[in-house]
């Protein structure tokens, strides 16, 4: 009997062992493609023990979370843009994290006033200008890409992205919405072409003298220098980080949020914690050409050479408020119409 009793035993604690391997996860559910945010993950295991676990989609994160309610196995939503942040919140897919570490890590104008999401790394919103047909100094903010003088000079993507919409919201959350109506309709006077491709198409355009100007995010600067095929593009540009006399460059974020059905809630919220730290952004900061949004982690060397810069202190929170009305504006003004 004593014996039956010691091998029942034994199989509890096999079996709750067991159990506690299994719940040593995390499920994320990315919009960042896996070889970006591998590194950092696998360095949360190698320091934890917890395993991650990623899915990854281009679009319909979001509306799968929905679907899937509150059996969803996600824990963790990574977005790309302060847009589709806002928008898993509007759907109400996520939940408040409540963490001084992430408090104290993450700046509150790159978190949710309501602690539902926290950007992990920033992303200026930059001009890249000809280097042989624009000047030093000639254009110097956002403001100015609206002067007619660059009529038929400029390249950018659709106004719909959410890289041009957040750009546009917070140029409302600045001056307005008549005004902001305004700079988008001279920027659009201003195209050299219909609004078309991503970042990386309008630095090759200026390189094959279709535009003289673009818009575009700054690590994809950095990723065409280190592409053979496209490092010529690079050559023929170079960035401007606009409104350093006023109000700073616009910056939009990576981020992260806790999903409302979080089966493994208190690993991912040590996850994010993690992400937050040192280490982890430092990576982000290496190996993405992005900037770390923990105060006093060093730029990459890249980064670090293009000097200082001036970011706009609005919150993110306040763009995402505007960002209908910026698609609205979009509309109005045709800016994607020939």
């Amino acid at each position: 009997m004593g014996s039956k009793v010691v091998v029942a035993g034994a199989f509890m604690v096999l079996l709750i062992s067991s159990s506690l391997a299994v719940a040593a996860e995390v499920n994320v559910y990315s919009y960042r493609q896996p070889f970006l945010i591998k590194p950092l993950f696998d360095a949360f295991t190698k320091e934890t023990g917890i395993r991650v676990n990623t899915v990854y989609a281009r679009k319909g994160l979001v509306q799968r979370l929905k679907n899937e309610g509150l059996n969803s196995r996600a824990d963790l939503i990574f977005t790309v843009d302060i847009g589709r942040l806002s928008d898993a919140v509007s759907a109400e897919v996520t939940q408040e994290v409540n963490s001084d570490i992430l408090d104290a890590n993450i700046p509150a104008s790159y978190r949710s006033n309501k602690s539902h999401w926290f950007g992990l790394t920033s992303r200026a919103r930059v001009i890249a200008a000809s280097k042989e047909r624009v000047k030093e100094g000639e254009i110097s903010t956002y403001e100015q890409l609206a002067d007619p003088k660059w009529k038929g000079r400029i390249c950018t993507r659709s106004g719909k992205h959410p890289y041009m919409v957040a750009l546009t919201a917070s140029m409302i959350a600045h001056h307005g919405e008549a005004k902001a109506k305004a700079w988008l309709s001279g920027l659009k006077a201003n195209l050299a072409r219909k609004p078309q491709g991503n970042d990386r198409a309008q630095a090759k355009a200026i390189k094959e003298g279709q535009c003289d100007l673009a818009v575009m995010n700054h690590y994809y600067m950095a990723q065409m220098m280190r592409d053979e095929k496209q490092s010529a593009w690079a050559d023929a540009i170079f960035l401007v980080f606009p409104n350093q006399s006023d109000r700073g460059t616009h910056l939009n974020v990576s981020g992260m949020a806790l999903t409302k059905s979080a089966p493994n809630k208190a690993h991912a919220i040590k996850l994010m914690e993690f992400l937050s730290g040192d280490l982890a952004q430092r990576m982000y900061a290496e190996e993405n050409s992005e900037y770390p949004l923990k105060p006093g982690v060093p730029w990459s060397g890249l980064l670090a050479s293009w000097g200082k810069f001036k970011a706009d202190t609005v919150a993110l929170d306040q763009v995402a408020k505007y960002r209908a009305d910026a698609i609205k504006m979009a509309d109005e003004v045709q800016y994607d119409a020939n």
